[in-house]
Parts: C-alpha cells; structure tokens; sequence
C-alpha cells in the first residue's frame, strides 16, 4: 500500500491553553499514563522505589573502611551481618551482657561478703585450739572375773588442767608445716568486782607479743595499747561500762579457786562481739596462772594458720603426733560453715540458670538469623564460599557478642558493687564490701561468655553451612 494511503496519525495538541486532565497530563510527562487513579484522575505508572519530593529513592550500602580488606573474607561477613540487623544485634548484646554482669556482680559480692563474716568471726579466735584430753571414767573388773551385767558409770567431772609439757608441744606446733604463730594462753573463770558490782567473767593469761600474731588485738584497742605488764589488766568496753570504770580504774578479780589480785585497767578493747567485751580480761601469762592455780602450766595453746580453709589438716596432724585434743575453727564454727556452703550453692544455681538463659538466647537470635539471610547464603554459596567459611561467618558472630557482651558485662558489675557498697552498710556504718573487682573472676566470666556464644552459634552455623545454594536464592 502506498503512503499516501495510510490514514494519518492523531496529532496531540501540546497547547498549554487545553485544560483537561488528558491535555495536562500528557503535556507534562511522556510517560504512560494509567487511564484510572485512586483520585479519579490520570496517574502516572511509577516505580517502587519513587520518593514523592525527593526523586528515586536508591537503597545505599555503607561503603566499607579501609581497613576492612585486611580483614578475613568470614569476619567481615559476620560484622556486615551484626550491622544489618542491628535491632538483633543489640537484643542479644543485652543479654550477654546483663548475664555477664549477673555472674560477676553475684559472684563477687557473695566471695566478699563470706571473707568479711570469717573475718568478723576468725578475728576474735584462734584457727586451731590444742586443749588437754578430757578425763573419762572407765569400768574395770578384776582379773578373772565375770563382766557385770549392769553397772551405773558417771560421767566425770572436768577440772582445769595444764597441757602436759606444752613447750615441747608448742614447738612440735611451731615446726608443723602451714603454721603461723602459737600462743600459750592460760584460761578460766573469774569474778570482776568493782563497789557494789560484781560481773562473771573468763580471765585471760597471755603473752601480748605472742598472742597479737594469733588474734589482731591491735586492730581493735578503742583505748590504751595492747600491752600488759604487772598488775596491768585490759577489759572490755561493755565490761566497763556495766562496771563503771574507765582507763585508770581498780578492779577486784577473784578467781574460782578463791585467789584474788586487784588489777590496774591500763585499756580498753571492742571485739565487735558484746558478749567477749562483757566478759574477757587479759592479764600477763605469770598473773593469770597464780590466779587460776596453774603454775607454769597453761590451759591452752592457740595456733594460726597460713591458709585458713587448711585449718583441719594442720588440726588432724597434730592430734595424731600428741595425743591431744586440737579443734580447728572450722569444727567449731560448722554451723557457719554449713550456711556458706548453702549460700555458695545457690550462687552456681543462679549462674548455672544465667547461663542457660544467655545461651538460648544467643541461639533463638540466630537461627533468626539464619532464616533472614537465607538468600544471601546461597549467593554466597555460589560464589565458591565453602561450608567452612559459612559455618565460621556464625560461630565469629557467636564470639564476638560473646567478648562485646563480656567487656560491657564486667564494666556493668563494677557499677553495681559501687552502688550497693555506698547505699548497704553494716550496723556500725561501715562498708560491707569494698567494691572491687578480681581478674581472674573477669577473665573467667568472658571466656564463658565467649564460650557460650560459640557452642550457642553452633546449630545455626551448621543449619547455615547445610544449604543448597539453588534453593536458597530461589527462597
């Protein structure tokens, strides 16, 4: 067909004057137009990524430091992963993080609170005590006799006695292995008048020099010094106020036995214990034996040891080479014992359910993970990025919220002990703890953070390593 022929094409007025919406639109844009829009008029077809007033909106990734091409083809996926999803990222930080500092901070406070109470009570006692053996009575038939078929046996009573030979026994002590100091200390009850006032007390006989290494008397004199001498006699500060004396005052001390010496109280001492400020009074070893009708003999010998919690075994040699009997502090306080022991089983309870906690946590995360970047696995897959290196993309994601979370979870537990020791004090208005924090605790709650992180990563990781590539772009 000629050209002349063809009908010719429709002509499209570009003249401003026409007014319709067709005119106005097809004026304004070439392109197609949609003949039916939400307002009834013409819309134009635009892209998604359209941003009305501020032309196309582009997605646009972070360009990537310098210093990122030194750094390994895994640990930089993980961190790229850990940036994107930042929401995540930060969930699981928090986590790590409160559980970190859950561990140190309960950890701490309770090793700390447990030392300040066996302070507290170890610092008025000896940690092994070695005593005389008690008296028994035993039955014993003639010979050839037949063996009673009853027979009544009382219980004898107990007197104060001397250890035998305790020089010898206290160097056999000395050379013992773990132990610090002995003190021999004579012992036994008393009567401290003082006017119309007439209190029961325990009159100590010491050696100042020898028994300040055993129990650190210096550490709580409120008066005076730890010095005796002559007639000289220490009391303490309940003793002396239910008597009404003071430094200076005369005291009348009566033992059971009937002797009585009128002693000088030359100081004066708090043991933070009412009952020993109300009823012990050192004198000099000499006067408390005239006193108590030892001569030269001593009712006991007080050891300290060089590790406290080694207290029984030093106890136990010693019975076997003597003969005697020898308490250790830890025998006579099992009561106290027993309580810490509870109390440390509750804390590993505490930190065992933290643990757990943090771990699943970590885990639930990603494998959330996981299942977002499922797509972006498999192009890496096909790419040639082996199982290995998919797997470590996870397991460093795992590490690194585990080491980020251990250092924000240590700084968080210091801020705790500080706060707790400055609002909780003890009744005297001292600190219950000094708010420090011990390293190797630190180090070993973050590499338990780390730790967990790894095994919590590790069904994700394999979960992501499993993929088949072909599957996982198409999901």
């Amino acid at each position: 067909m000629p050209d002349s022929a063809l009908p010719p094409p429709p002509s499209i007025s570009l003249d401003s004057s026409d007014s319709s919406p067709a005119a106005s639109s097809l004026t304004a844009s070439p392109k197609p137009v949609s003949p039916t829009g939400l307002d009834g008029k013409l819309a134009e077809r635009r892209p998604r990524w359209f941003w009305p007033g501020r032309g196309p909106r582009r997605r646009h990734r972070p360009a990537l430091s310098p210093w990122a091409g030194w750094m390994p083809f895994e640990l930089l996926v993980a961190l790229r992963f850990l940036r994107e999803g930042r929401m995540q990222s930060m969930l699981i930080l928090a986590g790590v993080t409160g559980g970190v500092a859950v561990i140190i901070f309960l950890t701490q406070l309770i090793n700390q609170l447990q030392v300040t109470i066996i302070d507290r009570v170890m610092g008025s006692q000896a940690h092994v005590v070695i005593r005389p053996t008690e008296e028994i009575t035993r039955l014993v038939s003639p010979p050839g006799a037949e063996p009673p078929v009853a027979a009544v046996v009382q219980p004898r009573e107990q007197r104060l006695r001397s250890v035998d030979q305790w020089e010898r026994v206290a160097a056999l002590a000395a050379a013992t292995p773990g132990v610090l100091a002995v003190s021999p200390v004579v012992s036994g009850p008393a009567f401290a008048a003082r006017g119309n006032s007439n209190k029961s007390v325990v009159l100590m006989g010491v050696q100042p020099d020898a028994y300040r290494r055993v129990v650190r008397m210096d550490d709580y004199m409120t008066r005076g010094a730890f010095a005796l001498a002559g007639s000289g006699a220490l009391i303490g500060t309940e003793l002396a106020q239910d008597l009404g004396v003071t430094l200076g005052d005369k005291l009348r001390v009566t033992s059971a036995s009937g002797r009585s010496e009128t002693v000088q109280i030359t100081g004066l001492f708090d043991l933070n214990n009412r009952d020993l400020n109300r009823r012990w009074v050192f004198v000099t070893l000499q006067l408390g034996q005239t006193l108590l009708d030892l001569p030269g003999g001593v009712s006991n010998l007080d050891l300290t040891v060089t590790e406290l919690f080694g207290a029984n075994a030093v106890a136990d040699a010693l019975r076997l080479q003597t003969g005697l009997t020898v308490d250790s502090w830890m025998q006579t306080n099992s009561g106290l014992l027993s309580a810490l022991a509870n109390q440390t089983v509750s804390n590993n309870l505490i930190r065992s359910f933290v643990v757990l906690i943090v771990a699943l946590g970590i885990s639930s995360v990603l494998v959330v993970s996981v299942v977002q970047k499922q797509r972006e696995i498999g192009i890496l897959r096909a790419m040639g990025a082996g199982r290995r290196r998919i797997m470590a993309v996870f397991l460093l994601q795992g590490g690194l919220v585990g080491l980020a979370g251990s250092a924000l979870g240590s700084a968080l537990a210091y801020a705790l002990l500080v706060v707790f020791s400055t609002v909780f004090k003890s009744p005297d208005g001292t600190a219950m703890f000094a708010p420090e924090l011990d390293m190797k605790l630190v180090l070993l709650a973050s590499l338990l953070a780390c730790g967990v992180g790894l095994l919590a990563a590790l069904v994700p990781a394999r979960n992501a390593a499993r993929m088949d590539p072909v599957q996982a772009i198409r999901a």
